[in-house]
C-alpha cells in the first residue's frame, strides 16, 4: 500500500471520527474488513472433495465388476488390506490390525496398503504416530496411489467406503471382501459422499461387519452377502480391579464426530451434576479445551490403552453414544467394573444384549437420571463386580477364531 493510499484512507477516518464519532469509525472499519475477507474468499479455489480419488470413482462406474473368484486350495492365503492412514487412538484402525494379526498368527500373509484422496504420504510418519498404540504385525505397509500398485492376492480387505472404490477397481484376481465397522454413510448429511459411501455396499463384496446390526442392515437394506463378528473384550487391558466405592464417572468425548452425541451427553451431564455435585466427571477421546462447558470436568483428552484400566476402575459409570454402530468401549467399560450408560437402538442393542449395560432414551434427562440411577445403587460395588464377571467368556480370541475362519472358507469357495 502506497504513500498516498495512507494518507486518502487517513483522511476518509478522519471525517468519519469527526462526523459518526468513534463507534461510528469502527464500524466503517469493520465493513472494510469484511469486504477485504469477502474479496479474498471468493478469489480463492477450493478442491472438490470426494474422499476416494475421482478417477476410482468413475472408473467403478464403468466397468461391469471384478472377475469371478475362482477359488483357492492353498493353505496360506495371501491378503491385502487397504485403509485410510492409521492415527493416534484410533479404535477403528486398532480392531484392523487385531483382526491382521490373527490371520498372520493362523499363517497368513497380510499386507497394508494405505489409500487416499491425496497423493502418497511418508510411511515413516504413519508409523512413528502410530508408536506401540497397535498390534505389532509383520504385514508391510506401503502407500498407493492405484489399486494396480497392489501385488497379486488370494483376498481383498477394504476398510473404509474410499478403499472400496480401489478395491473394485482391482484389475487382479481376488476374493472381494469388505471389512467393515459402521455404516459410513451415516457419517455424513444426505448428498454426494452420503450416496458415494453407500454405493460401495453394491459393489457384491463379501461383508465382514462388527456386530448383527450391520451384518442384518447391509444384507436387508442391500442384498449384501454378509457374516459377523461379535465384539469382545482385551482381558490383558481392561479387569476389576477397584471394589470400594466410586465417586467418578466418564463421558467419551468426541465433539467432531457426530455419532457421539457430545451436545446431548454435555447437556445431560449438566443435569446430572446439578443433582450430584459430588461426583468428579472426566473427559476422554479429545481435548475439549475449547469449548465451553457448563461444569467442572477434568480433561483427560486421549489416553493411551495402559491408562484407560485406572480411569474405567475409578468410575461408577460411562456414558457412551452411538447413533450408527455400537462403540467399543461399553465392554470395555464393564470388563472394568464401570457400568455404560448408552442410547437405546437397534444399532447398539444388535451388537450386545448384555444386561448391565443401561440402555436409556437419547434425551438429556432420560440419559441423566440413568447415570443417577447407577450411581445411587447400593449394591453398586458388588453390582459392578457381577457386571465384570459376564465379560469372562467374551474375548477377542473367539472373534479372531470365526473372523479366520470366514476367511479361510470363502476364499477357498468359488463364485
Amino acid at each position: 500500500m502506497g504513500f498516498e493510499s495512507i494518507a486518502r484512507k487517513a483522511k476518509v477516518g478522519l471525517r468519519v471520527l469527526r462526523e459518526q464519532g468513534v463507534l461510528g469509525l469502527m464500524i466503517v472499519c469493520l465493513q472494510f474488513i469484511q469486504k477485504k475477507a469477502s474479496k479474498k474468499h471468493s478469489a480463492r479455489i477450493h478442491a472438490v472433495y470426494t474422499k476416494a480419488k475421482p478417477e476410482d470413482i468413475i472408473k467403478a462406474g464403468q466397468h461391469k465388476g471384478p472377475k469371478k473368484w475362482p477359488g483357492t486350495d492353498s493353505k496360506n492365503l495371501r491378503l491385502n488390506w487397504l485403509m485410510p492412514p492409521p492415527g493416534k487412538g484410533s479404535g477403528g484402525h486398532l480392531n484392523i490390525f487385531r483382526f491382521i494379526k490373527y490371520l498372520e498368527n493362523a499363517g497368513h500373509e497380510c499386507r497394508i496398503y494405505i489409500y487416499t484422496f491425496d497423493k502418497k504420504g511418508s510411511v515413516g510418519a504413519i508409523k512413528a504416530i502410530m508408536g506401540d498404540s497397535y498390534p505389532e504385525v509383520a504385514a508391510p505397509m506401503e502407500w498407493i496411489d492405484s489399486a494396480d500398485e497392489m501385488k497379486e492376492a488370494d483376498g481383498l480387505l477394504p476398510t473404509s467406503w474410499e478403499t472400496a472404490y480401489p478395491a473394485y477397481n482391482f484389475t487382479g484376481l481376488a476374493k472381494r471382501f469388505y471389512f467393515i465397522q459402521d455404516f459410513e454413510p451415516f457419517f455424513y448429511p444426505a448428498g454426494s459422499l452420503y450416496t458415494l459411501a453407500e454405493n460401495t455396499y453394491k459393489f457384491g463384496f463379501y461383508g465382514l461387519t462388527a456386530g448383527n446390526w450391520l451384518s442384518t442392515k447391509l444384507r436387508k437394506d442391500y442384498g449384501m452377502p454378509t457374516d459377523h463378528y461379535d465384539f469382545g473384550s482385551e482381558a490383558s487391558l481392561y479387569s476389576y480391579t477397584n471394589a470400594k466405592p466410586r465417586k467418578e464417572i466418564m463421558f467419551y468425548a468426541r465433539p467432531y464426530t457426530e455419532r457421539r452425541g457430545f451436545e446431548i451427553g454435555i447437556m445431560a451431564l449438566g443435569l446430572f451434576h446439578n443433582k450430584h455435585p459430588e461426583f468428579v466427571i472426566n473427559m476422554v477421546g479429545y481435548d475439549i479445551s475449547s469449548y465451553k462447558i457448563p461444569f467442572p470436568y477434568i480433561n483427560l483428552k486421549t489416553l493411551e490403552l495402559e491408562q484407560l484400566n485406572d480411569l474405567y476402575n475409578r468410575c461408577a459409570a460411562g456414558l457412551v453414544m452411538s447413533f450408527t454402530n455400537m462403540s467399543l468401549l461399553p465392554l470395555e467399560l464393564l470388563a472394568s467394573g464401570t457400568i455404560p450408560i448408552v442410547n437405546d437402538g437397534e444399532n447398539n442393542v444388535l451388537v450386545s444384549d448384555n444386561k448391565y449395560i443401561a440402555y436409556t432414551a437419547a434425551d438429556p434427562d432420560s440419559i441423566a437420571r440413568a447415570l443417577s440411577e447407577v450411581v445411587t445403587r447400593k449394591d453398586l460395588p458388588n453390582y459392578a463386580k457381577r457386571a465384570s464377571e459376564s465379560l469372562k467368556a467374551v474375548s477377542w480370541d473367539e472373534a479372531g477364531k470365526k473372523f479366520v475362519s470366514i476367511i479361510e472358507r470363502e476364499t477357498r469357495k468359488s463364485e
